[in-house]
């Protein structure tokens, strides 16, 4: 409840309440423009990673039972640069298994390491939702993941592809709060 309330009051916050905020010099952000009627804010951070990341400090500065000692967004950071390094630089190769598809996930350098993090990490929280089932196993240079899923859903999941798969399941959001707060997100 409390992870919604803080959600509901980062939503609520409008742009001219933003502009208000006590200690901030938004004009000399600016660099001396004020903004013009009809003119909306700028309201993209301008960087996904940092985007997801001001959101959370945000969160967490508006909750005053934060327990600091446990907040944690170097962690946070790690995870979000470890998506990026799997999104954009792990090749994915595809093949039929009987009732799925098995993904023989690579890389190189430090994309090897993301890998080996995010895809087991991936099988255990989505394992079993929809029905789907997920095994995981790391390999020298990534990971294979198969996912075999209910007949009616192997045409989604051929065209989720494993990036897709990936991105699948609102718990993202969930899972980046709880590394952010200290708590174990893969459980």
């Amino acid at each position: 409840m409390r992870y919604v309330l803080a959600a509901a009051l980062i939503v609520s916050v409008t742009p001219v309440q933003a502009q208000q905020m006590p200690g901030m010099d938004h004009t000399a952000m600016m660099g001396g423009h004020h903004m013009g009627a009809g003119m909306a804010p700028v309201d993209e951070p301008g960087q996904g990673a940092f985007g997801a990341i001001a959101q959370i400090v945000a969160m967490l500065e508006a909750d005053p039972q934060t327990d600091w000692a446990r907040v944690d967004i170097n962690a946070l950071r790690a995870h979000l640069r470890d998506m990026s390094l799997v999104t954009l630089s792990a090749t994915a190769q595809a093949r039929d298994i009987p009732g799925g598809i098995s993904f023989d996930v690579r890389g190189t350098g430090d994309v090897i390491g993301a890998i080996q993090r995010m895809v087991p990490a991936h099988g255990d929280v989505m394992q079993g939702v929809n029905g789907w089932a997920y095994d995981a196993k790391t390999t020298p240079d990534g990971a294979i993941l198969k996912v075999v899923v209910p007949s009616t859903d192997l045409a989604r999941l051929k065209a989720l592809g494993f990036f897709g798969v990936l991105a699948s399941g609102m718990h993202h959001q969930a899972h980046h709060w709880a590394m952010a707060t200290g708590q174990n997100p893969h459980h």
